[in-house]
């Protein structure tokens, strides 16, 4: 007799759970932990789009809109991507919105990619990518970065392509790290790719959790609109996690595929959330509730790095995104042993860096997502860890 279980897609089977998720479950079941661990923002959502969301209900506008998301929205958006990155999407022919930015990089690889194609992703990266691109049995091909600063480079990206490179993952500002890629870097890569039958899943999700820079989006360079799909969404900028709003700007050709998939596979998105998301975007960034929220990461920001260099750990700056991404090589533990230990010793969770690629080994990753008040308890409490382990390692 056959197990049932033995029928089950043997590709999915054997993808793991996130990683992210290891420690967070087992903080779950404890008291006084400090969760630094998800990258969850503690903000409520602004006033102004919780008030839009409760009138959506009240009207009655609970059903479906159409499949690739009500008229004003896809205006709205493509709006918005145009007045912030100077990106020009026709809003009803390039612009889907879709259930948060992660379906819209599940239908972005489904359509762009088949059997045996690779694509290239820098490392350490967010885990999503790679089940997402192994359930389109095409092959990951991952960049270590740690040697460039975290950075993708053109030569990095030169050394890597082969007759099955499909696409490009640019995932900047980047999870887990906070590394952003200055205009000048992405022009180079730029330069390499315009000729080049690849195409681009640009991640720009962090987009608006820029704090020294302007963003410059990768679709902007002259030559890669028509082979890129950029990903965004209002979850990190707004503080709307769960209303789970995304966006896909791309060429019609790609769009038009992908409109497919979203249709047959989710129908629309959350009729509530798009009337929600029409009034964040007309508020764009600038309303005074996003604005302090982007300050207040900012100061957490310089808090939490100089706390980790002050410990003696070695940490890349980040300059985007609310995550930091400090090395932990010189203690000699893993960095699953490190984070369960430091749950144990300190009540403190953290990402265990091997949870973004075995390039991620040897780091964890800290969010600054959490109050001020958290931080520093947390970072009290980690460097107390820190001290104990430096004194046993003498």
């Amino acid at each position: 007799m056959t197990y049932l279980n033995e029928l089950l897609n043997q590709t999915l089977v054997d993808i793991e759970e996130s990683g992210i998720r290891k420690i967070a479950n087992l903080a779950f079941d404890m008291t006084d932990v400090v969760n630094l661990s998800l990258g969850q923002p503690d903000f409520p959502s602004p006033s102004y789009i919780n008030a839009a969301g409760i009138q959506a209900i009240q009207d009655n506008k609970i059903g479906y809109t159409s499949n690739n998301g009500l008229k004003e929205l896809r205006e709205s958006a493509s709006e918005y991507i145009q007045k912030l990155y100077g990106l020009s999407y026709n809003p009803q022919q390039e612009v889907l919105v879709t259930i948060g930015a992660s379906e819209a990089l599940d239908l972005a690889f489904r359509t762009i990619l088949s059997p045996g194609t690779e694509v290239i992703i820098p490392a350490p990266s967010y885990p999503g990518y790679e089940p997402l691109i192994r359930l389109c049995e095409a092959v990951p091909v991952f960049i270590d970065t740690s040697k460039t600063g975290f950075k993708l480079t053109a030569s990095l990206i030169n050394e890597h392509i082969t007759d099955k490179t499909r696409c490009i993952v640019f995932p900047y500002p980047s999870n887990p790290i906070g590394t952003v890629l200055s205009k000048e870097e992405i022009q180079e890569i730029g330069q390499l790719l315009k000729d080049k039958d690849i195409f681009i899943v640009s991640d720009e999700i962090y987009s608006e959790l820029v704090y020294e820079d302007q963003h410059y989006s990768i679709a902007a360079y002259p030559g890669l609109k028509e082979k890129s799909i950029v990903i965004n969404g209002l979850s990190k900028s707004h503080s709307m996690t769960g209303w789970r709003i995304g966006f896909t700007f791309a060429p019609a050709y790609i769009t038009k595929q992908m409109h497919k998939l979203h249709s047959y596979n989710v129908v629309c998105a959350t009729s509530i959330s798009q009337y929600a998301a029409i009034e964040a975007l007309k508020h764009g960034t600038q309303h005074k509730e996003v604005v302090e929220m982007k300050n207040e990461y900012n100061k957490r920001r310089d808090y939490v790095y100089q706390r980790l260099v002050d410990m003696g750990l070695e940490v890349v700056y980040p300059k985007g995104a609310f995550y930091i991404f400090p090395s932990i090589k010189k203690f000699g533990l893993s960095s699953e042993e490190f984070s369960i230990n430091l749950l144990n010793a300190a009540k403190v969770a953290v990402t265990p860096g091997n949870a973004f690629t075995e390039y991620g080994e040897g780091y964890i990753r800290l969010s600054y997502a959490s109050s001020m008040e958290e931080l520093e308890k947390g970072m009290d409490r980690l460097e107390q860890f820190v001290a104990a382990l430096s004194s046993v390692n003498i």
